[in-house]
């Protein structure tokens, strides 16, 4: 779908979520209409036009936006000036959406001062079109999921026992840049010992050991579209506890995997991996959502969690991560990302999930 077509969907959708216009100022959702990656910049929709407000310092850049929407030079201050343009740019009893979980206390007030009515809080307006991923979107998260593999076989050749979290987070971090990727999709996570117990560890400067469980997450950004995935490894002969837990986790994910289908409601496929948790007397140590989107962002819609009412559809790309974490001790978490089909689920990340022993 172009950015045109975007534009064009999210205007027929306004009269449905009570507005005249819509100004967008999340940087995904910017970027998702626009294709412009900026740090600075506001869109307005409207059902038939689209106007998108930068500085000096992005005009060049978005001047490809020209060819399918209104482009203005404006004064740093983009959501200042986005205000004093509304007069221009809507009629004066127009209803102006705002996104208001990216939306400041002060923005909100000086849309308030600017807007010719009452501006209306919306939620997940653009959101909702970026769940599903046309092919173009799909292609990218393939590319960059396919850099995970290559990364995880060089931590693998490498080894663990002696090296600290801290220098195996970075060296994942050296090693997408040379593989092609534009960044991290979020800090990689490397926590072994009883910090695998912590689902989002922070890499430390304590060495990692022999006969323990080292969760590793890690992800990238590749022609802005992350990727996601965990592997758990040991490092010789695991505590009893902690190889069972393993086992679980992987019999969590492997069926979760297999009931993943479009149709299936994001609060089902949560139930798949968390029964089989539960069933095994390990439901306490499981906290968190099955998994989630990724797409612009590593986190965003849907979730697959018990609190969802989404329903998957074809397109979606999900992590299905199951963990289970034992204070004190260790932890496991096993993360696939995929492409939901009508059938079952395209698998992205193909590194091995039986537990790997490395030295």
């Amino acid at each position: 779908m172009s950015h045109a077509d975007r534009l064009a969907e999210l205007g027929q959708r306004l009269d449905g979520l009570g507005v005249d216009a819509l100004l967008v100022t999340s940087r995904a959702n910017i970027r998702y209409l626009t294709g412009f990656g900026g740090t600075n910049g506001v869109a307005l929709v409207r059902p038939e036009a689209a106007t998108f407000l930068t500085d000096f310092r992005y005009t060049e850049r978005a001047a490809p936006l020209e060819a399918f929407m209104e482009v203005r030079q404006v004064a740093r201050d983009v959501m200042k000036a986005a205000c004093e343009h509304l007069a221009e740019l809507v009629p004066g009893s127009s209803r102006i959406g705002f996104e208001s979980a990216h939306m400041t206390v002060a923005q909100h007030e000086r849309l308030i001062a600017a807007a010719p009515a009452p501006p209306v809080a919306t939620t997940g307006a653009v959101e909702r079109l970026r769940a599903v991923k046309d092919t173009a979107e799909q292609e990218a998260v393939r590319r960059s999921a396919a850099l995970i593999q290559p990364v995880l076989e060089r931590i693998a050749g490498a080894g663990l026992v002696g090296r600290t979290e801290r220098e195996v987070a970075w060296s994942i971090q050296e090693a997408f840049h040379e593989l092609g990727a534009e960044g991290l999709s979020f800090p990689s996570i490397v926590a072994a010992h009883e910090h695998g117990a912590q689902p989002h560890a922070e890499p430390g400067d304590d060495l990692i050991g022999p006969d323990t469980l080292v969760t590793i997450d890690l992800g990238c950004v590749l022609d802005g579209y992350c990727s996601d995935c965990t592997r758990t490894f040991a490092t010789g002969d695991v505590p009893a506890r902690l190889g069972e837990a393993y086992a679980v986790c992987l019999e969590a994910q492997l069926a979760a995997m297999e009931g993943i289908r479009a149709g299936l409601d994001c609060a089902d496929a949560d139930a798949i991996g968390r029964d089989v948790i539960a069933a095994a007397g390990l439901g306490e140590h499981f906290g968190h959502p099955l998994g989630h989107g990724v797409g612009l962002e590593v986190h965003e819609d849907p979730r697959l969690s018990a609190m969802s009412s989404a329903t998957l559809e074809p397109g979606m790309v999900v992590t299905v991560e199951p963990g289970i974490y034992l204070p004190g001790l260790g932890g496991v978490r096993i993360e696939d990302l995929v492409i939901v089909t009508e059938n079952g689920c395209e698998r992205l990340t193909g590194y091995p999930k039986e537990l790997t022993t490395l030295g």
